[in-house]
């Protein structure tokens, strides 16, 4: 009679294994035990693949910090595409020891995942702050320039001085060093924190706009231009978050 049951190797498995009973297990001949198993194995290369792509976007944070730099933030912008609404920018400092291996380009994150990351960035990491450029700053601007002075204001709203940028494609007019990176997000750690944080905060921000301009599917859109969102424009006209340089938004104005 085998000494461990088949729940026994779930609950062990699922645990730590020790090596003694990851040999048994696998020896095991039993069908639930070999599930189980096979679980534990998919989880370690799902953790290993995880750990892999995390090294790599600590590589220029940890660059940095070996040669004598003490905080670097990573800047990202959300919302340069809708039709409404800010574009919203984030700087975040990350500490040496930060260790959120699940951070990653926000767009490649469920909004579940990012709502479970949100806060776990703001507990570890050493500064956060966000900078918002309105719909009228948009248009006043262009949407490039707007971002840049978000991004200019997050940064400048840290509690701590960074003295390196590491920005996702764009140059921020604050007279810090910075190194430009294309899709950034997807390459540091630190702009892939702040491409979190300000993602979830803008998207509750639209999700707060759609309870006071309903008709537009704020709160799934996101400001973008979806059917729903252009029927709205068509049908109840334009509201003080609209984007007016933008084509759409400007040719439902003219009506």
């Amino acid at each position: 009679m085998p000494e461990y049951t088949i729940a026994d190797f779930k609950r062990l498995l699922a645990d730590e294994p020790t090596a003694e009973i990851l040999a048994l297990a696998q020896a095991d001949a039993r069908k639930g035990v070999q599930q189980a198993y096979q679980r534990f194995e998919k989880q370690q290369a799902k953790h290993a693949a995880l750990l892999a792509r995390f090294k790599q976007h600590m590589h220029l944070e940890r660059e940095f910090w070996a040669k004598g730099g003490q905080y670097v933030a990573g800047i990202d912008e959300v919302g340069r595409g809708p039709l409404a609404g800010p574009v919203v920018t984030a700087a975040v400092v990350i500490p040496q020891d930060f260790d959120l291996l699940e951070v990653n380009d926000s767009k490649q994150l469920t909004a579940k995942k990012r709502a479970e990351l949100f806060p776990k960035i703001l507990e570890e990491a050493v500064a956060v702050s966000l900078g918002v450029a309105s719909s009228q700053q948009i248009d006043q601007l262009n949407i490039y320039e707007a971002t840049r002075v978000a991004m200019a204001q997050a940064v400048n709203n840290l509690t701590v001085r960074p003295t390196r940028l590491l920005v996702d494609a764009m140059q921020i007019p604050v007279p810090i060093e910075q190194t430009r990176l294309i899709k950034g997000d997807a390459k540091s750690a630190s702009i892939s924190a702040a491409s979190i944080v300000a993602k979830v905060a803008r998207d509750h921000l639209m999700e707060t706009y759609d309870q006071v301009y309903p008709g537009y599917d704020f709160a799934d859109n996101m400001g973008y231009g979806t059917a729903k969102h252009l029927a709205g424009l068509q049908q109840l006209g334009v509201t003080p978050i609209h984007r007016h340089s933008f084509s759409p938004v400007r040719d439902a104005a003219r009506r």
